[in-house]
């Protein structure tokens, strides 16, 4: 009788260890997912504050400002229906230019401004990174320009 008992509580330390490592596994996943957000979802206020996300659209002409002397660049980014103001600095991608199809990666900072830590620019001309694309999509089936 007795090693039944004992082999019941070693059975339910192994399930009570499994299901911890997997409670952290999936907290640790959950905090490194980056979600993609389109400027009209930022516009609404649908990312969490404070974390991480993608943002994507197209560069919005004459919006790209650089700072003199410095690696500092502000643009808008566009949906065809909202705008999202995004602050990087940093080394833009050579193939960063207006009216291109972009993601950054970063947080919204003060509420309005997107503080982007990567920004990575589609390939060629016939490529648009596919959120980018759903998103303008979107915004064209719901009566947006």
């Amino acid at each position: 009788m007795k090693s039944r008992h004992q082999r019941l509580i070693g059975i339910g330390l192994v399930l009570g260890g499994v299901a911890l490592g997997a409670t952290f596994l999936l907290q640790a996943m959950n905090e490194n997912i980056l979600y993609y957000y389109s400027p009209s979802q930022v516009a609404a206020g649908d990312p969490p504050e404070g974390r991480r996300f993608r943002v994507g659209g197209l560069v919005v002409d004459g919006s790209v400002k650089r700072e003199p002397g410095d690696m500092k660049v502000s643009f808008e980014l566009t949906d065809n229906a909202e705008l999202v103001q995004v602050s990087y600095a940093g080394i833009l991608p050579d193939l960063f230019r207006e009216g291109q199809g972009i993601i950054a990666h970063g947080r919204m900072e003060n509420g309005s401004v997107f503080e982007a830590d990567e920004v990575l620019a589609k390939h060629d001309e016939n490529y648009m990174p596919p959120e980018v694309a759903d998103s303008l999509k979107q915004v064209h089936a719901g009566g947006g320009q």
